[in-house]
C-alpha cells in the first residue's frame, strides 16, 4: 500500500493536508517534525509533505529536519514554512517580507519543463490562498521558478530531477481553486501513488491486524453507543467473533431508548456478547446536590470506571481492551508542541483500576477520521442513524441538564430532545447540520396555559455549523420548523412552558452549554 508521510511543523491545517490526501485514496500519517530521520522515512513512503507552520525561520529555535531527508530518493512537496525550510537547507536563500501576504492571489504559470507533472491541466492563471511572512528570495541550486503572484516573486518552485517541489501557497484549503488537482499532481504523478485506501482495503487489513494481535484471546470493549465505540464493535467482532465482549453501562444519561436502540442493533443484529449494567440509580445519586460541570464529568468518569471494571471481572480472563480512539486523539498526543492536555480520559488507560492497566490495548480505527469511521461502519453494515448522529458529550445529558442532575429533570430533557431531533429530521435539516442538541436551563419562567398561571421550565435549542468543531455558527433553522417545535415541546413536554433558540457564535460561546 502507497503511504504518504506529512510532516508537521505546527500548521493550523496539517489535518487538512491529510484530509485531502485520504480523499484521493491514498494512505497519510501526520509526524511531528522533531521525531527524527528515522521517524520521518518511516514505512518507506512513497513521498513526503512538509506542512506550513506559524514559525518564522528567523525566529530563535525555529523547527527545522535534517537535511538528510532530501537525498533520500523520496519525492518531497513543501508547503508555505516547508517550501521556505526547503530552499534554506538546499542552499537558497529566505528574506523576512516587509509586508506579511494573506488571503486571495492569483498564481501565475511559468509554464517550463519543470511545473508539468504538478500543473498539469491547470489554466495559466489561478486563485490561491497565501498566508506568510517570509519569502523565498533565491532558489537553491537546480531549482526553478515555476509560478509567482504579484507579491511574491517565487510562489512555487521545483526540481524536476530530483522530485522537490515548493509551494508558498496552500493548496489545501478550498480557497485555493485547483488545489486538489496540485495534490494530485504530486500523488500521482511524482509518486507514482495508485489510490487503492479504500474501505474494503481498511476494513480488511484491520480484519487481519486485530486477528493476528488478539489471537484466542478475550476482548473487553465499553460500548457506549457513540460511534467510534459502535464501529469499533463490529470490526473487532467480524475479526474475533464471539472472543469480544461489550459492556454498556446505562448511566441514566442517555438519550430516550439508547439503551433499546443498542441492544437491538449489537445482540440481535450483529449478536454480539452484549452485557447491559444498569446503573443509573448509582450515577443520580452520586450526582446529587452537585452543579459544577467539571465536578459532574469527574464523578461521572469515576463512577463508569467502577461499574465497567466490576463488569469485566464477571466476563474472567481478559486479556485485550478495545478503544474507540481514531486518529485526531492521536495527532493531538504527537504534536511537536508536546502531548496536549485535552486529551479524552476515555482514551487514557491510566484511570483504570490496577489488575486492569496491564491489558494490551486494541484500538482498530485510531489511523481513521471522523468522516471515514463513519464510512467504514456504514460499509460494516451498521444502521445509518447511528453512524450518522450527531455528536453527543461523554457525560451525557449531564452536562446538558444545567445545575443539579436527576431523573426527573433528565426526564423532561428526553422527551424535549427526542421531538426536536424527530422534527428537524422531517423536515430534511438533520443532516444538515452539524450538531443539534436541547439544553434544560436552571431558572423557572411565568407562563400562561389553559387560563391558568404557571411557573415552569425553561428549554433551550441549539443547532450549529461546523467544519472543525473549533469553531461553529448557529444554524439558520426556518421558523416555521422552529414554531412546530416549540409549540410539541410545550404541549407534549410537562413541566416546559418557554422555548428559546441560541444563536450564539462559537467562539465566544462553546457548541455545548457545559
Amino acid at each position: 500500500m502507497d503511504r504518504i508521510n506529512i510532516i508537521d511543523f505546527g500548521s493550523q491545517y496539517t489535518q487538512l493536508i491529510a484530509r485531502k490526501v485520504r480523499e484521493q485514496k491514498v494512505y497519510c500519517q501526520i509526524i511531528p517534525c522533531n521525531a527524527g530521520t528515522g521517524k520521518i522515512l518511516e514505512g518507506n513512503p512513497s513521498g513526503l509533505i512538509l506542512s506550513g507552520g506559524p514559525s518564522s525561520l528567523f525566529d530563535k529555535n525555529a523547527p527545522t529536519i535534517d537535511a538528510e531527508i532530501f537525498s533520500a530518493g523520496i519525492p518531497i512537496l513543501g508547503i508555505c514554512y516547508g517550501m521556505q525550510l526547503t530552499a534554506l537547507l538546499l542552499g537558497g536563500k529566505v528574506q523576512r517580507s516587509r509586508e506579511r501576504e494573506y488571503g486571495h492571489a492569483i498564481l501565475k504559470l511559468a509554464r517550463n519543463d519543470s511545473a508539468g507533472w504538478l500543473f498539469s491541466g491547470m489554466p495559466d492563471a489561478t486563485q490561491v490562498w497565501m498566508s506568510h511572512g517570509d519569502s523565498v528570495l533565491k532558489a537553491p541550486p537546480g531549482f526553478e521558478t515555476i509560478a509567482s503572484t504579484d507579491n511574491c516573486r517565487i510562489a512555487a518552485m521545483a526540481d524536476k530531477k530530483r522530485r522537490i517541489y515548493g509551494l508558498q501557497f496552500h493548496p489545501e484549503v478550498a480557497h485555493t481553486l485547483n488545489g486538489h488537482k496540485m495534490l494530485s499532481g504530486f500523488l500521482f504523478k511524482v509518486c507514482g501513488c495508485k489510490g487503492d485506501w479504500t474501505m474494503d482495503s481498511i476494513i480488511e487489513q484491520s480484519v487481519q491486524s486485530i486477528q493476528e494481535q488478539a489471537g484466542k484471546a478475550k476482548v473487553v470493549l465499553g460500548l457506549s453507543g457513540g460511534v467510534d465505540s459502535s464501529v469499533a464493535a463490529v470490526l473487532i467482532s467480524r475479526a474475533v467473533g464471539n472472543q469480544l465482549h461489550c459492556i454498556f453501562v446505562d448511566n441514566g444519561l442517555l438519550r430516550m431508548n439508547e439503551r433499546q436502540e443498542v441492544e437491538k442493533v449489537f445482540k440481535k443484529q450483529f449478536r454480539i456478547p452484549l452485557m447491559t449494567v444498569d446503573a443509573s440509580k448509582r450515577f443520580y445519586s452520586k450526582l446529587k446536590n452537585v452543579q459544577d460541570p467539571e465536578k459532574k464529568r469527574k464523578i461521572i468518569g469515576k463512577e463508569f470506571i467502577e461499574v465497567f471494571a466490576g463488569a469485566a471481572r464477571k466476563i474472567g480472563k481478559v486479556e485485550f481492551l478495545a478503544q474507540g480512539t481514531i486518529y485526531p486523539d492521536v495527532i493531538e498526543s504527537v504534536s511537536f508542541k508536546g502531548p496536549s492536555a485535552t486529551i479524552k480520559s476515555h482514551h487514557n488507560v491510566g484511570g483504570l483500576p490496577k489488575n486492569m492497566r496491564s491489558l494490551k490495548l486494541i484500538e482498530p480505527l485510531r489511523e481513521l477520521f471522523k468522516d471515514e469511521v463513519r464510512q467504514v461502519g456504514l460499509s460494516l453494515g451498521l444502521p445509518r442513524e447511528m453512524v450518522m448522529r450527531h455528536p453527543f458529550p461523554g457525560p451525557g445529558l449531564a452536562v446538558r441538564v444545567l445545575g443539579e442532575v436527576s431523573k426527573e429533570r433528565c426526564d423532561i430533557l428526553r422527551a424535549a430532545d427526542r421531538i426536536f431531533i424527530e422534527e428537524i429530521r422531517n423536515a430534511g435539516w438533520y443532516d444538515r447540520i452539524s450538531q443539534a442538541l436541547a439544553v434544560l436551563l436552571p431558572v423557572r419562567a411565568v407562563g400562561v396555559m389553559g387560563d391558568e398561571r404557571t411557573y415552569q421550565n425553561v428549554l433551550a435549542l441549539r443547532a450549529v455549523n461546523t467544519t472543525d468543531f473549533m469553531t461553529a455558527e448557529w444554524t439558520r433553522l426556518p421558523d416555521d420548523l422552529l414554531a412546530r417545535v416549540s409549540n410539541r415541546i410545550v404541549n407534549e413536554v410537562k413541566d416546559i412552558n418557554r422555548v428559546v433558540y441560541d444563536i450564539s457564535t462559537k467562539p465566544p460561546a462553546t457548541i455545548e452549554w457545559e
